[in-house]
């Protein structure tokens, strides 16, 4: 989950002007439970040692990390067959959940895929967004081997990791009956986010995997940004494409702080394209969040709240641009963080959800420009690249009155 890194001088006054009474509320006690708050209240160590994956609960080591250098990256996605047969023939089902995100592979297990299926899952990912497997017995090391396959792995900064030694590169997804969601402190569009985009090379094809989950809620919702793209006026587009935007990690680390936990690196700010190309798509995705993002630079404030405004909103609330999970235990999904978006609902409290993540550091995000720069090639519209293939005319833009969309469901 993603603390918000949104103030009042963010450069997004209508989502952050709660910023101040979400962190009032954060840890705020109640008779028999802690209020949760998502949004700034970090996961607690409880005491329950009889549970199956006790092991694997949160814990916070009091250890400095040093800070996150550049490192090169090379996604396996450039090494796969486009046709993905090796993948592909493996799976008993293939089935797209929506057109525009989501896949799930049907009679896989991860734990036997050769490096071809690995390169070919990861240019499915990179197209689809989000792959889902079920009945998953992979064991975390397991899962650990795959994420290095595709990168060296990140370690978070603040949050819990595992309480089992040497697992400093799983990040732990964990809330229970002791802790309630606190709905006064936050609104549902803040807890949206791509992973740690506030890293100068943020993540790229992670991992996610459940042991624990109640037998309803609980579900995880994916938006794809190479969608969000495609929806844009193309006036809207060029614009966009030329702007970039600051992700920071600081409220991230003040929750941590004010909850009296250690922050094991300090945390930083970078600053990314607003539209990113993927390195081995080469298709165009909307990078921001309503997480990590503050404010787009290079123009004025109130440019910037409307902007960001309209973006989060369209990540948040357009459904043609998403898809949505339910988790049972020992399911794994593998997105790109690259390229979607992402948040849990928090319906399930008084039970117990529990889910290790594996995140793999992916490249620099890359503009439009110094793509097309570096490679000599033209970056494209995920959308019109489908069209061409199904032979379909490509709409054109018209001005002029618009006209309804012809249904009414």
């Amino acid at each position: 989950m993603a603390p918000v890194a949104i103030s009042e001088e963010s450069g997004n006054a209508p989502i952050g002007s709660v910023a101040e009474s979400k962190k009032a509320q954060a840890n705020k006690p109640t008779k028999d439970t802690q209020l949760f708050n998502p949004s700034f209240s970090p996961t607690v160590e409880t005491e329950n040692d009889d549970y199956q994956y006790a092991k694997y609960k949160p814990q916070f080591p009091i250890v400095e990390w040093e800070p996150l250098t550049e490192i090169e990256v090379t996604d396996r996605g450039h090494f796969a067959d486009p046709s993905k047969t090796a993948l592909f023939s493996a799976a008993q089902k293939v089935k797209h959940l929506t057109p525009a995100i989501g896949t799930e592979l049907v009679g896989i297990d991860l734990r036997q895929l050769t490096n071809q299926q690995k390169d070919e899952l990861a240019l499915l990912v990179a197209e689809r967004g989000v792959v889902f497997f079920r009945d998953q017995e992979l064991s975390i090391h397991e899962q650990l081997d795959v994420g290095r396959y595709f990168g060296p792995l990140h370690k978070h900064a603040s949050t819990p990791i595992p309480r089992e030694p040497g697992l400093e590169e799983v990040h732990v997804v964990y809330n229970d009956a002791a802790q309630r969601p606190d709905a006064s402190g936050f609104s549902k569009i803040e807890l949206w986010h791509s992973d740690v985009t506030y890293e100068v090379q943020p993540p790229s094809t992670t991992s996610l995997k459940v042991i624990t989950g109640p037998e309803y809620g609980g579900d995880t919702l994916w938006s794809s940004g190479y969608a969000l793209y495609s929806s844009l006026s193309p006036g809207m587009q060029a614009y966009l494409e030329g702007l970039t935007a600051l992700h920071s990690a600081v409220a991230q680390a003040d929750g941590y702080r004010a909850a009296g936990l250690h922050v094991r690196r300090e945390p930083v700010e970078s600053v990314h394209p607003v539209v990113r190309v993927h390195p081995v798509t080469g298709w165009k995705s909307v990078y921001v969040n309503p997480g990590f993002t503050l404010r787009i630079l290079g123009v004025p404030k109130p440019e910037s709240d409307t902007i960001l405004n309209f973006l989060f909103h369209q990540i948040a609330d357009n459904v043609d641009f998403h898809v949505r999970f339910h988790w049972k235990p020992n399911s794994v999904a593998f997105w790109d963080n690259r390229i979607v978006t992402h948040t849990a609902t928090f319906d399930f409290w008084p039970h117990t959800r529990h889910a290790l993540r594996v995140t793999p550091r992916g490249e620099k995000p890359e503009s439009v420009e110094d793509y097309e720069s570096r490679t000599g090639k033209v970056a494209k519209d995920r959308q019109i690249e489908i069209w061409k293939e199904q032979g379909i005319e490509i709409p054109q833009s018209k001005k002029g009155l618009s006209r309804a969309r012809g249904y009414n469901d």
